[in-house]
């Protein structure tokens, strides 16, 4: 049959149509493809080539609030491996075994996996020594990646404060995991390509992720603080023998931590080689134990506050024990204290004075009181672990509950609780929470990220109250139980505390951890010292005798550290005749050598420089020192 030419026509026309339909759809599909996906399909493209090789960031670092490096970091580099670009395994291995320290039938394991790349255990965060014996190796598929690992330049310093990080620069404990995330920043990484079968493509260049360092931690800590608390742990350490020792200073103003150590210890970087009871524990907030006599001060603030007591004008004789509820409470000291005012009330740390305090309170408001300071629940101190301590419950507390809380026995507190309550009762009122971290820092730009700042909990006494404690608390130094804590030149308030230690709801015998609390300048605080010591052994078992000339030695060497200025106005010190002969410095600058000859006879001189004047001396003049002390002078010619 014959198709006539129009038929044809129309035929080749559909044709010609569909065709160019057909090719417009292509090539709008090219160009979406070309315009649209391009990027992303050879983004996927070499993604399936790529192979990464990580660059681990920079931990933050961690310092003082003076900019002294804590925790900082170390280049430690780290092997990889990529299996198919290895073109002599058994020869590799040998190797790398060689080098590593590692069986070659390891190695050879670890080579011919079948992954795109292989970390190798023995070649994480190696010695740059290593890492240069492995380079000049020359092996194919075998690449070096940039690591790092913490690095505690002062050891036990700080230790658990200061905390650990794991094998992968994770945080594991005090601040490096509380503030882990801020520290660990980003990781970034070397991506090369390779073909199917693994070979590198030597055509395309490698990309280069840099990795994002995480934020510097700026603490409270005081270094220059930080480290007198440390020595003076060392030397109670060796002294004593305890089981434990606390140590907690503080300004009581902001609640700002400005040292923080306990005993045991640990070096951080090697943790594994310490019992997880010592490291997991950080006592001056974990612990909770009976305050003992420091408690009492929670006591008088309540007293006052409500204006229960005169100090000076009303008087209570103690005959060594009281009996409440038929219990008989009995005074540290056999046979009593007679007949005393309250403020020697205080100084002498009488317990039945305190129950007699307890009583005129009545349960309710001692126990209002002891909540408003802070008992029985967290301070909310940047550190984990932190513990609440134990209180009765008020429809349980009977006559002699009510009066062993009254002066410290039958409840349970942490030292940070003591610390934060003690600092509201001599700082005018305010109840503060406790801080360590004080800034975290972009070390790129510099920037402040965050900034805390103190934070008032609430309003607990008047200062009229405030000042009343500090000046009960200076006198228990100048002339009561914390003699020893006493130091010339500056006005030192405190309280002594000995606390026995139960066990399965019995008490030890000869097993008590004994404590002081103490505060400067008396008039206005500006640094608040707490040591407790658990069991210290060869000594009678006294915070009065153990605790107090620890904290004395801490104050005084701490406030000076402060550049606060010694003063002559404090309250006379009772002496006793145990206590050392106190001489002021004289001012020396000036004189000639022959002219120090009475000086020689009352210190020890330590001489440098090669004149016959003396042109500076250390310390300055006004300063009180034991006889026979030792003064630094230096000699010039004019």
């Amino acid at each position: 049959m014959r198709v006539s030419n129009v038929t044809v026509r129309k035929r080749l026309m559909i044709a010609l149509m569909a065709g160019i339909l057909i090719f417009f759809i292509i090539d709008l599909r090219l160009g979406y493809v070309q315009f649209f996906l391009g990027n992303m399909l050879t983004d996927r493209a070499k993604d399936s080539w790529s192979r990464n090789i990580p660059f681990e960031p920079k931990r933050g670092e961690i310092m003082d609030r003076n900019g002294v490096p804590l925790a900082t970091n170390i280049s430690a580099p780290t092997v990889y491996a990529v299996p198919r670009q290895i073109e002599n395994p058994v020869e590799t291995a040998e190797k790398l075994s060689a080098v590593l320290n590692m069986s070659k039938e390891k190695a050879y394991k670890l080579i011919t996996k079948r992954a795109s790349s292989v970390r190798i255990p023995e070649g994480r965060k190696i010695s740059h020594e290593k890492a240069k014996e492995i380079r000049a190796l020359g092996l194919k598929g075998v690449y070096i990646g940039e690591d790092s690992k913490r690095h505690y330049p002062f050891g036990n310093y700080l230790s658990h404060v200061l905390g650990f990080t794991g094998a992968d620069n994770q945080g594991l404990m005090g601040l490096e995991l509380y503030y882990d995330k801020e520290l660990r920043g980003e990781k970034g990484s070397v991506k090369f390509y390779a073909d199917a079968k693994g070979k590198r493509m030597n055509d395309m260049a490698d990309d280069y992720q840099p990795p994002i360092d995480g934020l510097d931690l700026k603490l409270t800590i005081d270094s220059k603080i930080q480290t007198i608390v440390e020595r003076e742990l060392d030397i109670a350490q060796a002294t004593y023998h305890p089981d434990g020792i606390i140590a907690i200073a503080m300004n009581p103003n902001t609640g700002e931590i400005l040292a923080m150590a306990s005993r045991p210890d640990f070096d951080p970087a090697n943790y594994k080689n310490t019992a997880p009871e010592i490291y997991n524990r950080n006592l001056p907030v974990w612990s909770t134990y009976e305050p003992g006599s420091t408690f009492k001060i929670i006591t008088l603030a309540a007293a006052l506050e409500e204006g229960k007591v005169d100090l000076e004008k009303d008087h209570f004789h103690d005959p060594g024990f009281v009996k409440v509820g038929g219990a008989t409470l009995r005074c540290w000291k056999r046979g009593g204290h007679g007949s005393q005012s309250f403020l020697e009330v205080v100084q002498n740390s009488c317990n039945p004075g305190f129950v007699e305090l307890g009583q005129r309170l009545g349960k309710e408001k001692l126990f209002s009181y002891i909540k408003k300071f802070g008992f029985g629940e967290k301070t909310g101190i940047d550190l984990q672990g932190e513990g609440t301590g134990i209180l009765f419950n008020l429809d349980k507390v009977g006559p002699v509950e009510q009066a062993t809380t009254a002066f410290g026995q039958g409840v349970s507190v942490t030292p940070i609780q003591q610390v934060a309550a003690i600092s509201a009762a001599i700082n005018g009122g305010t109840l503060y929470t406790p801080f360590i971290a004080k800034e975290l820092i972009d070390p790129r730009t510099g920037e402040v990220v965050m900034k805390k700042s103190p934070v008032a909990k609430r309003k607990v006494i008047s200062e009229e109250t405030s000042k009343k404690i500090r000046y009960a608390l200076e006198s228990v130094v100048a002339q009561g139980t914390g003699g020893k804590a006493f130091v010339d030149g500056y006005r030192v308030g405190g309280k002594t505390g000995t606390a026995q230690k139960a066990v399965n709801g019995r008490y030890l015998e000869n097993n008590h951890i004994v404590s002081f609390i103490g505060f400067a300048p008396a008039d206005d605080p500006e640094l608040v010292v707490y040591v407790g010591v658990d069991n210290p052994k060869g000594t009678v078992q006294f915070g009065g005798v153990v605790s107090a000339p620890i904290v004395g030695h801490i104050m005084g060497d701490s406030l000076r550290a402060m550049g606060v200025k010694p003063r002559k106005d404090q309250i006379e010190k009772e002496r006793t005749f145990t206590d050392p002969r106190m001489i002021e410095v004289p001012d020396l600058v000036g004189l000639s050598k022959e002219e120090l000859g009475e000086v020689f006879s009352t210190f020890k001189i330590d001489a440098s420089g090669d004149g016959d004047i003396v042109v500076k001396q250390t310390p300055q003049p006004g300063v009180k020192l034991k006889e026979g002390s030792t003064i630094r002078l230096y000699f010039g010619n004019n």
